[in-house]
Formats: structure tokens, C-alpha cells, sequence
């Protein structure tokens, strides 16, 4: 098996003896060296990259979907081009910033140079590449359109990856204000209205129903919030266990949240676009209807539309038509159904789906922006009520105190 690659930064001179500097591939200093001698240039440092704090900091980064996609339209641009496959790795290596990314890269490059086909080199990777992503590149191989499958997988990939960071952002919009709103109140109650109490105990009057009531939420919050975090650090704990551990409790999450108002339809409408453009990027690439609706089940995403493509796929196998078998099921909206039907009766069953995927994309996007614009609002008032209570609470004696001098005066 080949030598595990890094890269490496170099600096020397040209042919010219003009300065010159860059990164190239190799399996260690002395070989970069030689290999940069091949090329005229006479290399005065080599040192190998990711070193310093900043590799530190880089080294343990993680391989996500997003590079992933990156590294798919390289290399699929880099085929287009005509660039040879094993060079087309060391090329895409060379322009990822991820470390992780680019030793990953280059693990399937020496796997490929050694003789291994592409599908088994991304095989060995299964905590990176889908068995959608594998069986895709083994169908472009054996057909010998691996450059069109690429592309085919690239704007796959880029599509999905959108989708998903356009519900992310909508999730993570309003949690992101309600965890700054309790961190600000939490202060408020802890350090600020301790201030003012002080300041009320000196009136020698009785305060005001409401001030007394954030008062004695303050005073329990002092003698208490270290239990309100350590509770709430180990619900968050125990709920990531739970989704980790439990299958029956992830499944349990993903149906409840396709009932949820307003979130539910959304994420709903997703699944219905990831099924489509899976099965439409699939089919396209001439694998069988029923292998492809195995791989659509597990890119799925959610429980429910899982165990309806499983039976989807069951009834197809036994002779019944795609279209029907969606109907039986009572998940997939009739429009998509119809679509279906159409497309298997047109024989252009991959380019109805992939219509149908844009259409439900779409409709995920127009839903985001509104749910976007609908949520702004409403934090606003949330914190204006949350906050501006608090303070209001604070400056209701002082407010009172100074009506009962004017009514004195």
C-alpha cells in the first residue's frame, strides 16, 4: 500500500535564482525536495503544514457534509477538465483548508494508487460517504460516465446541503435569542436587582406587588441558579445521550417535530424534497428503481418517510407501480404522487422528480423567509416583556415614590 501524503510549504529559487514559494504533495521532506528538483526549483526550506498552534488548533477539526460537497464539485470540474483521476486528488488536497478533509482526500488517493477502484476507496470511509454517495460512483464507473456522475452527485450535494443550513438558520435564529434573553435576565436577577433591593429597604415603604415578586425570584436565583445550570447542562446532556443511544427515542423526536406548528410542515416539505431529488438523481444514473429507493430510505431523514419508502420499496418489488405505492402509503402529498405518475407513464420519471424536488425546495425556502420575518416580531416583543419587566419592576418604587412627594408638595 502507498505511503500516507502530507503537504508541504516550500520556498527556494527558480531556474531564474528568482524567489519563489508554494505547496506541493509528497510522502516526506526529502521527497518534496527532490520532487521540486524535477521541477527547476531549488528548495531552500521545506516544513511540513499544520504545524503550530494553529495546526493544533486545525487538527482536530472534523470532516462535515459541507466539504464534502466541496470536494465533489472539484473533483468533478477537475474530471470535466480532463485532469487524470489520481492527479485530479492531489490538485483538490491541495486547495482544501480543512486538514482533515485533505489527509481524507489523500487516504482515497494512495488507496486508488495502489489499485483499488474509486467506489472501494470511498467504501472504506463509510463515516463520510453514504451508501447513496458509493453506489453512484460504482454506477458512473461502470458506465463510464463518472464525470457526469460527479456532477450529478456535486449538485446533489450542494442542494441538500443548502436545504439543510436553511432550516438550521431557522432553528438556530430563535433559540440563539432565547438562550441570550435568560443569560441577560439571569444577571439582571443576580447582580442588578440585589443593587436596587438595597436601595428600597431604605424607603421603609411597601413595594409594589410586582417589584416584590422579582424581588423574591432574585433572592432565589442567588441562593439557587447553580442548580438552575446544573440542571439545565445535564437535561442537555441527557437529551444528546438519548438521541445518541436511543433509536426509540430518535424516532419518537422525528415524528413528534413533523407535527409540530409551523416547524413541522416545513421539515415535512424537506423530507419530501430530499426524497425526490434522491430518487431523481439515482434513477438518472441507471441504477434500479428498487436499489435506488433503498438508497433514498436512509438519506430520508426522517423515521416516518423512512418505513414509507421501505414499504414503498416492498410493493414495487412485487409488481406494483411506483406511484400506487406512494398513494398506499398516506405520507406523500397527492401533487407529488401525480408527478409520479406522470413521469412513469412519460417514461421521464427522473426529470418529473427532479421538478418536483425544485418545486418542494422552493417552497422550503419561501417558508424559512417567513417563518424568518414572522419570528423576528415576536423575540422582539418576548424580550421587550422579559426585559423591559425587569427593569420596569425595578423603577416602579422609585416611580411611586416620587408621585407620593409631588402629591405632598
Amino acid at each position: 500500500m502507498a505511503t500516507a501524503s502530507s503537504i508541504f510549504a516550500w520556498e527556494g529559487k527558480d531556474k531564474s535564482g528568482r524567489k519563489t514559494k508554494g505547496e506541493i504533495t509528497s510522502a516526506s521532506a526529502t521527497i518534496a525536495k527532490n520532487e521540486l528538483r524535477k521541477q527547476g526549483i531549488t528548495a531552500t526550506k521545506v516544513s511540513k503544514k499544520g504545524g503550530g498552534l494553529a495546526g493544533l488548533l486545525n487538527a482536530g477539526k472534523k470532516v462535515t457534509p459541507g466539504d464534502i460537497a466541496l470536494f465533489t464539485r472539484q473533483l468533478a470540474t477537475m474530471m470535466k477538465a480532463g485532469v487524470p483521476l489520481v492527479q485530479s486528488f492531489e490538485i483538490v488536497a491541495d486547495g482544501m483548508d480543512n486538514p482533515s478533509m485533505r489527509t481524507l482526500i489523500l487516504k482515497i488517493r494512495d488507496d486508488i494508487s495502489s489499485g483499488n477502484s474509486f467506489a472501494h476507496a470511498i467504501r472504506a470511509n463509510p463515516e463520510h460517504f453514504d451508501d447513496l454517495f458509493c453506489n453512484l460512483i460504482d454506477a458512473g464507473k461502470q458506465s463510464g460516465a463518472l464525470e457526469t456522475m460527479l456532477d450529478r452527485l456535486a449538485e446533489y450535494k450542494e442542494k441538500t446541503e443548502a436545504l439543510k443550513a436553511k432550516i438550521k438558520s431557522a432553528m438556530n435564529y430563535p433559540i440563539a435569542v432565547l438562550v441570550v434573553a435568560s443569560i441577560v435576565s439571569g444577571i439582571l436577577l443576580i447582580k442588578v436587582v440585589p443593587q436596587f433591593e438595597e436601595i428600597f429597604q431604605g424607603f421603609g415603604a411597601e413595594l409594589p406587588e410586582f417589584t416584590q415578586m422579582v424581588v423574591d425570584m432574585s433572592r432565589w436565583m442567588q441562593d439557587w441558579w447553580f442548580i438552575v445550570v446544573a440542571i439545565i447542562a445535564a437535561l442537555v446532556v441527557a437529551y444528546k445521550q438519548a438521541l445518541k443511544r436511543s433509536k426509540k427515542f430518535r424516532d419518537a423526536q422525528e415524528r413528534v417535530s413533523l407535527k409540530m406548528p409551523v416547524i413541522g410542515d416545513i421539515l415535512d416539505k424537506s423530507c419530501i424534497a430530499r426524497f425526490a431529488r434522491t430518487l431523481s438523481t439515482t434513477f438518472a444514473a441507471g441504477v434500479p428503481l428498487v436499489d435506488a429507493l433503498e438508497s433514498v430510505a436512509g438519506a430520508a431523514g426522517n423515521v416516518v418517510y423512512y418505513n414509507a419508502i421501505k414499504k414503498v420499496k416492498v410493493d414495487v418489488s412485487s409488481g406494483i407501480q411506483l406511484n400506487y405505492a406512494m398513494k398506499q402509503t398516506e405520507v406523500f402529498p397527492n401533487m407529488v404522487i401525480q408527478m409520479v405518475a406522470i413521469g412513469e407513464e412519460s417514461g421521464a420519471l427522473d426529470g418529473m422528480l427532479d421538478k418536483a424536488a425544485t418545486y418542494y425546495e422552493e417552497m422550503v425556502d419561501n417558508a424559512v423567509d417567513g417563518l424568518t420575518s414572522l419570528m423576528e416580531p415576536i423575540i422582539m416583543s418576548f424580550l421587550g416583556v422579559v426585559i423591559g419587566g425587569l427593569i420596569i419592576a425595578m423603577y416602579l418604587p422609585i416611580f411611586k415614590m416620587g408621585d407620593a412627594i409631588s402629591g405632598g408638595g
